[in-house]
């Protein structure tokens, strides 16, 4: 069976405070409905100060989500590792954790954005060995035993729920992502399909003598919405898959490799590619995917158009799946 996903990352270029508020509740509301009807999992990411309020909070998200469920994951994919104060997030996964009986996936990435590091007043430069010392950070931060971090010693508590430690994934479309997975012996998240990345890290796997895996995105990963009638979805929603599109390319050097990185500059060169695809339920069902990536809100997609998406995804696709 497809593993499932449900993504949200609450894009609303028009949003006022009242209608985010909504989205926020409606997302909420959706999950609890993915997890009652068997999806896998729901995934979230992080950027800042995005003029079309993307998500910058997936841990408050993913709390709130664990509060209106019971056995769906949470995926947080990806973070920006140098972001963040280390023992900070090692208390607040350890928490989410506890809270969640284990269902949080967190995967760490450095980010492509120099602007959301300006605004941080991080360092672009040193961003690599700020992710160093971050993971390194978190894996030690949650034995529960006293440790030196910057020259002082200090203990994290409580312990996390999960032995050996909540799941903990390196992201990127590096060697250096890579070979930082593989030093520490944690598992690699390449951000797109790349057999030949794959292959770099087992090798330094063995050269490290650790011990890792990989979850990577197959070859073809869209983001799918379910309409019973995709033209007409097409034609009345098609501007918000345009629009994270067009937001998300915005975003990439030539550098970076993403599974849903799209060229598109119209909604028809959009629906041509096949990045994004809006399918009937038999569509669905026939793609043959390895994950099955539900995007219901996208772009600021109005909450009943997602509403509909989801209960098409959950009632007519998954059981069929089974």
């Amino acid at each position: 069976m497809p593993f499932s996903v449900v993504r949200f990352n609450l894009v609303d270029p028009r949003a006022t405070p009242e209608s985010l508020s909504e989205r926020y509740r409606a997302a909420l509301a959706m999950a609890a409905y993915a997890d009652e009807h068997g999806v896998d999992t729901v995934q979230t990411e992080e950027h800042h100060g995005v003029e079309n309020n993307w998500l910058p909070s997936p841990f408050a998200f993913a709390g709130a989500v664990f509060g209106a469920t019971r056995r769906i994951a949470v995926t947080v994919s990806a973070i920006i590792g140098p972001l963040h104060d280390p023992l900070r997030l090692a208390e607040d996964i350890a928490v989410l954790d506890l809270l969640s009986g284990g269902r949080l996936v967190t995967v760490a990435g450095i980010g492509y954005r120099p602007e959301e590091y300006e605004e941080r007043g991080v360092d672009w430069g040193r961003r690599g060995r700020l992710q160093d010392l971050l993971l390194e950070t978190l894996l030690t931060a949650w034995t529960g035993e006293p440790f030196t971090y910057q020259g002082r010693t200090v203990r994290v508590t409580p312990r996390p729920f999960t032995r050996p430690h909540p799941m903990l994934l390196v992201g990127g479309s590096s060697r250096a992502a890579a070979r930082r997975a593989a030093r520490l012996g944690l598992p690699f998240f390449p951000s797109a399909h790349l057999p030949e990345l794959e292959a770099y890290y087992r090798g330094r796997c063995a050269e490290y003598g650790t011990q890792g895996w990989t979850m990577m995105p197959a070859e073809e990963t869209p983001l799918l919405h379910l309409s019973e009638d995709p033209d007409r979805t097409w034609a009345e929603h098609g501007e918000h898959f345009l629009h994270e599109a067009r937001t998300y390319a915005s975003w990439q050097s030539k550098d970076i490799r993403s599974a849903v990185r799209s060229a598109a500059t119209t909604v028809a060169e959009l629906r041509a590619e096949g990045v994004y695809r809006i399918v009937t339920p038999e569509e669905c069902l026939a793609l043959g995917l390895e994950s099955l990536v539900l995007h219901p809100l996208c772009g600021g997609m109005p909450v009943e158009e997602g509403w509909r998406s989801l209960r098409l995804f959950c009632d007519e696709v998954l059981p069929r799946l089974a």
